[in-house]
């Protein structure tokens, strides 16, 4: 008589269970107990009894990646794409190194990190409107729409499903309000913990590097005290710090912009130590950088839209790679698809009589008597592009520096020539939005330079990738602060509403 085979029932129940509690999760083999993963291919007709089909890379290439999977209702259909809080990070090509940004807003140093090679695996940003802006930049990333003082490494891999791999850097700067020269400096100030919470998620992810900026104002007074405590926080989390740390200018690595920033660089006690980068010799400037684009003042579309079809002419070298229109040999992003003959980012902004006569007036390379805005010079450097204050603190828009040679305000598209940005990359519609994403982030030259001394430490060779982008949907660059929150699954309220005041555009 044949032995009947022993019933597999509990196993089969099992199996349903985890198909239940973790459907429509991005799940990889190592997600899965042993026990569950012998017997997952026996029980798929059960599993769909139970309400639920396996779907993998091989069935929906579109939504998987090779090693993916997830558990499906079966009375849903799949997204096309899935939803970015859950979709995860999905490499254009294989073999680049991973790199991971914390407090990642529109993405200046993700910028800086893929030019010099990198993949950007994942973007912690706890703003949903800036989160939407990185997911529009950076598609192949995965979004985590948070704050790190509620994340943990285990979270951050689980999200983006890079699983146990060897992170090769992680990089960030906390908010800063708390240390700038500008504003109150004290050891108190909340928001400085975010620092700590950076050093945590270091100490758990583990990578060969980390890279750690901010103002320079951490470099002086009792604000020393706290940057030392935070080398050593380092140190005792397995890595040593490169000193002494640098104070760097945007300006002395191709920005045509003096911006001094703080880069504090460390290294896991396994890998080869990196060099801080040393400054170019020639500098670019105002000139070479916006003199090329058109005035946004001449399209009358640009009153109410970011962006107007046009065609100019571009002359400078600086100008002509961030246009797309020649290679940039130490570029090694991959090339986005964008339309060159398209003037995004220019909305408007409307000037009184009065104030464009103050505005002809000023000298180049002055600060306007009235409106203390800044008149940049054609042969100089951009002063530092501020963000100006977040709702929370009454929304106010920084002051703007005046054109060169137009009398008015600067627009969100000549900030980011200013701030290194190539043109495919994009800002939120608003003017508010836009300059505050542009001035508290890293320019991604300033950024680039940084990160390719990893790169060399790493001892990788970088290259060009073949591989064309195409950026994520320009509807992301419109949402509010609500439509942004539904996007992500987070709630609106993460950040304060905001109050709306007049710009500070003198009358």
């Amino acid at each position: 008589m044949t032995q009947r085979p022993k019933k597999l029932y509990p196993v089969a129940k099992e199996v349903c269970e985890f198909a239940q509690t973790n459907q429509k999760r991005v799940l990889s083999t190592s997600d899965i107990p042993n026990r569950i993963r012998e017997n997952i291919t026996a029980y798929l007709p059960k599993i769909e009894k139970a309400g639920y089909r396996l779907l993998s890379a091989g069935s929906h290439p579109n939504l998987l990646v090779q090693g993916h999977f997830m558990f499906w209702p079966v009375n849903q259909e799949p997204p096309a794409l899935l939803p970015p809080c859950e979709r995860p990070y999905i490499p254009v090509v294989r073999g680049r190194p991973i790199g991971i940004d914390l407090f990642a807003g529109a993405g200046g140093l993700s910028m800086g990190f893929e030019q010099a090679g990198f993949d950007i695996a994942a973007c912690v940003e706890i703003d949903p409107i800036h989160c939407a802006t990185h997911e529009y930049n950076f598609p192949y990333a995965a979004s985590i729409c948070g704050s790190v003082t509620d994340l943990t490494g285990e979270m951050i891999r689980r999200r983006s499903c890079i699983g146990d791999r060897d992170i090769d850097a992680v990089f960030g700067g906390a908010p800063c309000q708390g240390f700038s020269m500008i504003g109150k400096r004290t050891l108190d100030d909340p928001r400085n913990k975010l620092v700590f919470h950076y050093v945590r998620l270091v100490k758990e992810l583990y990578p060969k590097y980390c890279v750690f900026e901010n103002v320079k104002g951490l470099t002086v007074g009792k604000q020393a005290q706290f940057l030392n405590e935070l080398i050593s926080a380092l140190e005792d989390s397995g890595y040593r710090v490169v000193l002494p740390y640098h104070v760097l200018n945007a300006a002395d690595y191709g920005v045509p912009q003096n911006r001094f920033r703080l880069f504090l660089m460390a290294y896991r006690i396994d890998q080869t130590s990196p060099l801080y980068p040393l400054a170019h010799k020639k500098k670019v400037t105002v000139e070479e950088a916006i003199s090329d684009l058109p005035d946004a003042d001449l399209f009358e579309v640009l009153a109410q839209s970011d962006a107007v079809p046009a065609i100019w002419k571009t002359h400078a070298p600086y100008a002509k790679k961030l246009r797309g229109q020649i290679s940039d040999q130490e570029d090694f992003s991959y090339p986005r698809d964008f339309d060159r003959n398209s003037l995004t980012c220019s909305l408007r902004t409307v000037h009184t009589k009065k104030s464009i006569a103050r505005f002809i007036g000023a000298s180049p390379g002055t600060t306007e008597v009235i409106s203390r805005f800044f008149k940049l010079p054609l042969n100089g450097q951009c002063n530092t592009l501020r963000a100006g204050t977040d709702s929370a603190r009454g929304a106010f828009t920084s002051p703007r520096p005046i054109h060169p040679t137009l009398p008015r305000v600067i627009t969100v598209r000549e900030a980011a020539r200013l701030h290194s940005y190539p043109d495919w990359f994009r800002f939120h519609a608003t003017k508010w939005h836009g300059f505050r994403q542009i001035g508290n982030s890293v320019p991604p030259l300033l950024g680039r330079a940084v990160a390719s001394e990893l790169i060399k430490a790493l001892g990788v060779q970088p290259s060009k990738p073949d591989a064309v982008i195409k950026p994520g949907d320009s509807a992301l660059l419109k949402l509010n602060m609500r439509q942004a929150a539904d996007h992500f699954g987070v709630a609106a309220s993460v950040i304060g509403q905001r109050t709306r005041k007049k710009e500070s555009v003198p009358s």
